[in-house]
């Protein structure tokens, strides 16, 4: 068994994968991609953001297909073991598996990257090969097509993060184009090739000059279909999760409703909901609820894709931050460059990272992990205008609002209203909802922002859930060319108060006060005007 060639290591991998807490059976997937092997359109690539199981899935194919280990003991127990194929294929190819994000130790050029790869494949095959002698100094390509003669021995090739090279700081555009031609000359027509599984989160089309790498059927997730539901957890599969957290922790502190705030909010592209995957599993590990995004480059930054068109792109940024949806055209291969200068092309690209989702012609912030980066980009980049001094404000408002301090309010909202921003016509709810959001920013950092109510014209209804014990809970209401006190008085026909109190005592019997808060503004004369009002429950209507 060989470092590439008929690897123990896919096999290992995912059998740890299995003995885990938190596992959850894909095996399924294997029955869809089954029907590849020999066949013309034997080239399939899944692309999928970072965190989205694609390795997994791979060390699975490789762990089931392959002849390095007898893993029936292992797939035996799991859905695929229900096909009338799974003993036909189970344990009967020869599986080269191969990670292009591995490199060697000090690696700083295309040439040793490669030269690492390319001697320990010639070292596998040679070694597997013996008795026909394989000439080593041969192109890999020219190696296998000789074993493919003279044994009649063929490869299924498992590649995952294929795009890898793309992101490593010593590669030039020179050698993006031999790395093409090296998988091209590996893999294109090649007689020994039975099936090629390829992985990665760049799609390969805007890479390929159309010719390449042209045999590959490619899968996102935005616009394809075909094994959507494989990467990601579905609602049902969490639901499972969920249970077993339960079970095996002594004392909980995740709500099955929490999950689905921080970590849902993907879509497939034939409408299904998914969970981060990574988040899911690290939250129920550790018991607890927080952003588990890394950036492992500066392509992961969410700000290096809107820092190109930041005055097409600021204020969609702030409709999305408030729940709202973007329109939008995704063209998967645009988002690959990183050179981006259009909405579409700067969307494309976070919709391929996870930083958005797509559904129905539209983009979102899926969830509030991915929100949390993005309110740090909105306090933290200057260059985003008055989008970000308006959030610096936001600290300002929360503390004015909390001390009743109605006149700092006032002045902060006609703050918002100097600005030279088409957002603040508050021509619709969605604008007012965008406005509300972005001053009080700071709040989500101790509170969790739920628009409780989108029905209703000229007003916007918020409810800040706090997520400390003894903090004080808002319930917002903004009405257009009204008083405060109906602001008010409108937060209390609709009963709010009594069923957040309600809400909130099921978490601890010790809570802070809930603030009614009315805010009003005159379309006449921009004049804004506020109040808070501590809720008592005897005026409960």
């Amino acid at each position: 068994m060989g470092k590439f060639l008929n690897s123990k290591e896919p096999y290992k991998e995912y059998k740890k994968l299995y003995s885990g807490t938190y596992f959850v059976d894909k095996t399924s997937m294997i029955s869809d991609v089954l029907p590849a092997l020999n066949q013309s359109n034997r080239y399939i690539c899944v692309t999928r953001p970072r965190r989205f199981g694609k390795s997994v899935m791979a060390n699975m194919l490789a762990a089931y297909l392959g002849k390095a280990a007898d893993t029936g003991e292992l797939f035996g127990s799991l859905d695929i073991s229900e096909s009338r194929e799974y003993r036909k294929h189970l344990n009967q190819y020869n599986v080269i598996f191969i990670d292009f994000s591995k490199t060697s130790e000090w690696c700083d050029s295309y040439k040793s990257y490669m030269t690492r790869i390319i001697g320990e494949l010639k070292a596998d095959l040679c070694s597997a090969y013996a008795d026909i002698k394989p000439d080593p100094e041969k192109a890999v390509w020219d190696i296998l097509s000789d074993i493919c003669e003279k044994k009649e021995e063929e490869f299924v090739f498992i590649i995952d993060e294929w795009d890898a090279v793309f992101h490593m700081p010593f590669i030039t555009d020179v050698d993006k184009k031999e790395y093409l031609l090296f998988l091209k000359s590996l893999l294109k027509g090649q007689v020994y090739v039975q099936l090629v599984y390829m992985t990665g989160v760049l799609p390969i089309t805007k890479y390929s000059s159309g010719s390449e790498l042209n045999m590959f059927l490619e899968y996102d997730m935005a616009t394809k279909k075909k094994y959507g539901e494989y990467f990601g957890f579905l609602d049902s599969e969490v639901d499972q999760l969920f249970r077993r957290y339960l079970d095996c922790t002594h004392q909980a502190e995740i709500s099955r409703e929490e999950l689905r705030i921080w970590y849902d909010g993907y879509c497939t592209a034939s409408g299904k909901r998914l969970y981060n995957p990574r988040s899911i599993v690290c939250a129920l590990t550790d018991n607890q609820l927080e952003s588990y995004w890394t950036n492992s480059g500066p392509y992961d930054e969410i700000f290096y894709y809107i820092r190109n068109n930041i005055e097409a792109v600021r204020d969609d940024l702030i409709f999305m931050s408030a729940g709202e949806g973007v329109k939008t055209t995704i063209t998967s291969y645009s988002a690959a460059s990183m050179e981006l200068h259009t909405k579409e092309e700067i969307y494309s690209a976070m919709v391929v990272y996870g930083l958005l989702t797509y559904d129905d012609g539209r983009v979102y912030i899926p969830n509030r992990e991915i929100m949390e980066q993005l309110n740090k980009l909105l306090l933290t980049k200057d260059s985003l205008g008055y989008v970000y001094r308006l959030a610096k404000k936001s600290e300002q408002m929360l503390c004015a609002t909390l001390s009743g301090d109605i006149d700092t309010m006032a002045k902060i909202l006609e703050y918002a209203h100097d600005t030279e921003s088409s957002i603040f016509f508050y021509n619709s709810e969605a604008e007012l909802a965008a406005v509300v959001n972005l001053i009080y920013l700071s709040a989500r950092d101790t509170y969790r922002v739920e628009r409780e109510d989108k029905a209703g014209k000229g007003f916007v209804d918020f409810i800040f859930y706090p997520e400390r014990k003894n903090a004080d809970a808002l319930i917002l209401e903004l009405k257009v060319d009204a008083d405060p006190d109906e602001a008010i008085a409108q937060i209390e026909a609709k009963n709010y108060a009594f069923r957040l109190r309600g809400k909130l005592a099921e978490k601890t019997n010790d809570t802070g006060r809930i603030l009614l808060v009315g805010l009003s503004y005159s379309r006449k004369t921009k004049k804004h005007f506020c109040k808070v009002k501590v809720y008592e429950p005897s005026e409960t209507v």
